[in-house]
């Protein structure tokens, strides 16, 4: 937690050189679809396109990895994506997830995060899903 602390601290005094995405890249939900009612479990699969997959730490140009946003909207695009249970990191390069939600109304949206866990430049994101678990 120190050294996290220390690398937003270090963040927040020097600008961060965002990584360069491709214009015509996207990012997308293969499932579920938009106003899917589902389960409590539901397996999620991520798209991509126009861009490639590289674990967390591989700095490999024109790649990034998954985060899956959970019931709340994008955070700031100039920074490393929080970790928490809004903000779901795949480091590993995965692209599926089985998920358990409580029942409700959910919102879902990918963004992707560079070797740093940081947006692109432009930032890479889906279109914002809702689903509704019985």
């Amino acid at each position: 937690m120190r050294y996290l602390f220390i690398f937003l601290l270090s963040c927040s005094l020097h600008a961060i050189e965002l990584s360069p995405s491709n214009d015509n890249a996207s990012v997308y939900f293969i499932s579920p679809n938009d106003g899917e009612s589902i389960s409590g479990k539901v397996t999620v699969r991520f798209g991509l396109e126009n861009f490639g997959v590289a674990p967390a730490g591989t700095q490999v140009m024109h790649t990034g990895h998954h985060h899956l946003i959970i019931d709340t909207d994008l955070p700031p695009l100039n920074l490393p994506i929080p970790a928490d249970k809004n903000h779901v990191h795949f480091g590993k390069g995965q692209t599926e997830v089985e998920i358990e939600l409580m029942k409700g109304e959910h919102t879902l949206q990918l963004l992707l995060g560079d070797f740093r866990h940081i947006p692109h430049d432009p930032p890479i994101f889906s279109k914002k899903i809702t689903v509704k678990v019985n």
